[in-house]
């Protein structure tokens, strides 16, 4: 079996194809009638639908897992902890899954990836529903200590009232770029004539 494709993306650290790469993959080998099992980088191609947010297939992908997989394999039981947690919007929960668990140098690159992209996308979500949150609030959503959550808030433009422990969130602006209508631009010459003239 040959997965030089998918070491490839893990050596440029192209997550975002990992999915991809091995959904063809395992098509291809399933495609041979050659047993692959014992040998499919499971753990990988999960959390290649993890990175990119595909809890369908990654739900899919581990039921097809066989049970024997599942029992000798504790890095793939970890990986589905945190599709778990995504499935039911367990914030504080993704970020247990990923730290109460050792990585294997193959993991660890998308793993650091993924936390980074889910801690952003958590710092987005709180920026748009809240315009103030208390910073323990905001420590587990972000799943980090109070510390870190409001180093972090401030770092991005939030501000801290100290003494309340309360972030105020700033939102982003939201650039309209305006493109002329051809069509209006010929009725405003128009009348700008008629009124000169």
């Amino acid at each position: 079996m040959d997965l030089s494709q998918l070491h490839d993306a893990l050596s440029s650290q192209s997550f975002d194809k990992i999915a991809d790469i091995c959904d063809e993959l395992i098509l291809q080998v399933a495609s041979t009638g050659v047993a692959y099992h014992e040998e499919w980088p499971y753990t990988i191609h999960l959390l290649g639908h993890l990175y990119i947010h595909d809890l369908n297939s990654a739900r899919f992908l581990w039921k097809s897992v066989p049970q024997g997989i599942k029992e000798t394999r504790p890095e793939l039981v970890a990986a589905w902890k945190i599709g778990q947690c995504l499935w039911t919007k367990n914030y504080a929960g993704v970020y247990n899954a990923v730290r109460c668990f050792d990585w294997s140098p193959e993991a660890s690159g998308i793993i650091a990836s993924f936390l980074e992209n889910y801690t952003r996308k958590m710092f987005d979500l709180l920026t748009f529903a809240y315009s103030t949150i208390t910073v323990s609030d905001a420590a587990h959503f972000m799943g980090m200590s109070e510390e870190d959550a409001t180093k972090y808030a401030v770092e991005h433009g939030w501000s801290l009232d100290a003494q309340r422990k309360i972030l105020t969130t700033v939102k982003p602006k939201i650039a309209t770029e305006q493109k002329a209508d051809p069509s209006k631009l010929q009725r405003l010459t128009e009348f700008v004539f008629h009124l000169e003239n």
